[in-house]
C-alpha cells in the first residue's frame, strides 16, 4: 500500500513539474515574440523615416546619387524580407540597410548646407534615435532567445519541450562580415 502512495506522489510531482515547465516555456515564447515585435516596430519607424530623409537630401547631394539609390534599394529589400517572415534574410537586409545609413550620415557631414538644414538635421536625429532603439531591442530580443533556447535544450526539459513541439528561436545577428570589422579612423 505504501508503494502505491509513493507512486501517486511521484506522479503528482512529475505532473506539477510538467505543468510548470510548460507554463515557463509558453511565457518565454511569448516574451521572445514580444521582443521581436519591439524590433519590428522600430524597423518600421526606420523604414518610414528613410524616404523623408532621401527626399530631403536629394537636391543637395547630386554627386551621391548611387548612395541614395542603394539606401532606397536596401530599404525595399528589408521590407520584402520582413513580409516573408524569414528572420535570417531580414537580419541580412537590415544589416545592409544599416551600413548604407551609416554611409549616408557620413556623406551628410560633407555638405555644410545640408547639415545646417533643420529638416535634415531633425530627420537625422530621429534616425539616430531609432537606430539606438533598434540596437536596444535587438539586445533584449537576443536575451529572450538565449533564455528560451537554454530552457528548451537543457535536460530533462528537452524531452518535454520536444514532445510539445517547442523549437529554438534564431538570434538576430550581424551577418555582414564587414560590419564586424573595427572602424578605421584616419585624421
Amino acid at each position: 500500500m505504501i508503494i502505491v502512495y509513493i507512486l501517486i506522489g511521484v506522479i503528482v510531482v512529475l505532473a506539477f513539474w510538467g505543468v510548470s515547465l510548460f507554463n515557463s516555456l509558453v511565457t518565454l515564447k511569448n516574451r521572445t515574440q514580444e521582443a521581436w515585435s519591439d524590433i519590428d516596430v522600430q524597423l518600421k519607424r526606420r523604414h518610414d523615416l528613410i524616404p523623408n530623409l532621401v527626399e530631403s537630401v536629394k537636391g543637395y547631394m547630386k554627386h551621391e546619387r548611387e548612395l541614395l539609390e542603394n539606401v532606397t534599394k536596401y530599404r525595399a529589400q528589408a521590407i520584402d524580407a520582413e513580409k516573408s517572415g524569414n528572420m535570417k534574410a531580414m537580419g541580412q537586409a537590415e544589416s545592409m540597410l544599416g551600413g548604407m545609413l551609416g554611409k549616408l550620415q557620413i556623406a551628410v557631414e560633407a555638405y555644410p548646407d545640408l547639415k545646417a538644414n533643420t529638416n535634415v538635421a531633425q530627420l537625422m536625429d530621429e534616425l539616430s534615435d531609432t537606430e539606438n532603439k533598434i540596437q536596444a531591442s535587438r539586445r533584449f530580443y537576443n536575451g529572450q532567445v538565449r533564455d528560451i533556447n537554454t530552457k528548451i535544450e537543457t535536460f530533462p526539459n528537452n524531452l518535454i519541450a520536444g514532445m510539445l513541439k517547442f523549437t529554438k528561436f534564431d538570434f538576430f545577428e550581424v551577418t555582414d562580415e564587414k560590419e564586424r570589422e573595427n572602424v578605421k579612423v584616419s585624421l
